[in-house]
């Protein structure tokens, strides 16, 4: 997906809103558990409820992972029922160089190698430009690179002081000499957005994917207030929220109402800022 493609579903939808699919089998209701594949039933049924409210899916690897061969599967199947024109990302966080990034970069990106083809992958830079360039190689394909994290721990090394700023700052400042914003985003933690005036600075036009609105605190409307740009330039994420709405067999309307409701909330910032 160009970033031109992206751009216009997120106006089309009135939405900014990926929904993050970290499906754990414990969580999901016990009559899916009767389908051949409960997982990918259940990321089926949510897909189905949501797709008209949201730009992108996140599957988050160590969910399918955790299951060996049969979740895998699962993350083939989901990543083939993602509807083309919504941005599929996969929520991996690798980080590693060499042969052995180029061999996740295959896993992910090539669909005739490994099943899969996503739009977009999650890469930690701390290795430097070996652990990015790999992924670069696949044409029309986004690297999120991870910059500020919502998690407690961001403060043991994301803050650290450098001649040039903060390190999060400093891996913003380099990551974009890699490539452009038609190809890198950053992951920033919702629970930062007075952070998010300086990121742009930095980032003026990138996207940046931001989890962390919902159930672990972060405001809506302090990431826009912060972080929105002329394009939007957001990728917000909620899972738990809208996937765990409800245990029933009515969880797939549940989720639907919850995507709505923060469909709704991002409609009117788009407006505010003038996006739509």
């Amino acid at each position: 997906m160009t970033r031109s493609q992206l751009i216009s579903q997120i106006k089309q939808k009135r939405s900014f809103l990926c929904v993050g699919l970290d499906t754990d089998i414990n969580k999901i209701p016990e009559f899916l558990k009767t389908y051949p594949d409960p997982i990918f039933e259940f990321n089926k049924r949510i897909i189905d409820a949501t797709a008209d409210l949201c730009i992108a899916y996140k599957p988050n690897a160590a969910f399918y992972e955790s299951h060996g061969v049969k979740g895998l599967q699962s993350l083939i199947s989901t990543w083939k029922y993602i509807p083309k024109n919504i941005l599929s990302i996969i929520d991996a966080k690798r980080g590693d160089i060499g042969n052995t990034s180029d061999m996740y970069a295959r896993a992910f990106f090539d669909e005739a190698a490994s099943g899969m083809g996503f739009d977009a992958i999650t890469v930690t830079p701390y290795m430097g430009n070996d652990s990015v360039t790999p992924y670069l190689k696949y044409d029309g394909k986004w690297i999120i690179i991870l910059a500020l994290t919502s998690s407690a721990g961001s403060k043991d090394f994301q803050y650290i002081e450098t001649p040039d700023g903060h390190l999060y700052e400093t891996v913003i400042k380099k990551a974009n000499t890699w490539a452009g914003d038609d190809r890198i985003m950053y992951v920033v933690g919702a629970t930062k957005s007075t952070e998010f005036t300086g990121i742009r600075k930095y980032a003026p036009d990138n996207f940046l994917l931001v989890p962390g609105v919902g159930a672990q605190g972060g405001s809506l409307q302090e990431v826009c207030q912060y972080g929105i740009t002329k394009d939007c330039g957001l990728i917000v994420n909620s899972s738990r929220g809208i996937i765990y709405a409800d245990n029933t067999e009515n969880f797939a309307e549940a989720a639907r109402e919850e995507a709505k409701k923060l469909q709704q909330q991002m409609e009117e910032e788009l407006v505010k800022a003038g996006v739509i």
